[in-house]
């Protein structure tokens, strides 16, 4: 359970920053960035996680690069993730009145900064639902690092079947893990959301 919570919060952190960049690419004023912006998100999003898992690990070895697995499996979420976080912090700033980027821009404001001043800290607001059902899923989808042997919960798991046999309580407690990690991170997501959403 510790390697699957520090290999979701490493790969959340890291996808919220990518995320984000690459959603102020897509709604940047530069035609070049826009079209990186979009062709990362869908030929990342539309790929197979499992895919990503095994071109990255084994693919790279071909040509001389290699990370040890754990280190790999924060990468290969970290991109797969941030694919879906740049969508949902797009939806929030596409959320943001117009009218307060142009007031915003009226006094001088680079787009860096209405974006960074302005605009990002009231679409976080507008998704912490969103974000925090793809932290939950990323609690989930951790467990395709399995397929490159990083020990965390269904790699153990398997692994304790493996020398036991016993597939249907090992699983179920495998199951059980899971689901203490997900509710009580679906009840604080609430919490925050309440507190922090934006009055209308």
């Amino acid at each position: 359970m510790r390697t699957t919570v520090s290999l979701t919060l490493l790969s959340f952190m890291a996808a919220l920053v990518i995320g984000t960049v690459v959603a102020a690419f897509r709604v940047g004023p530069i035609p070049p960035l826009r079209w990186v912006g979009a062709a990362y998100v869908e030929l990342v999003r539309n790929t197979p996680l499992a895919v990503h898992f095994i071109l990255f690990y084994f693919g790279l070895t071909k040509v001389g690069i290699r990370y040890e697995a754990f280190v790999t499996a924060v990468i290969v979420l970290s991109m797969y993730t941030s694919s879906f976080v740049a969508e949902t912090v797009r939806s929030g700033i596409n959320a943001v009145s117009s009218g307060q980027a142009e007031a915003a821009r009226a006094l001088g404001l680079t787009f860096p900064q209405v974006l960074g001043i302005v605009v990002l800290p009231q679409a976080f607001r507008t998704v912490v639902s969103p974000l925090g059902s793809l932290l939950s899923a990323l609690v989930r989808n951790s467990a395709v690092a399995s397929v490159i042997s990083v020990l965390e919960l269904t790699e153990v798991a398997d692994r304790l079947n493996t020398a036991t046999a016993r597939p249907i309580p090992v699983f179920l407690g495998a199951a059980a893990a899971y689901i203490s990690l997900t509710l009580p991170l679906g009840w604080g997501i609430g919490f925050v959301e309440r507190r922090v959403a934006i009055k209308r």
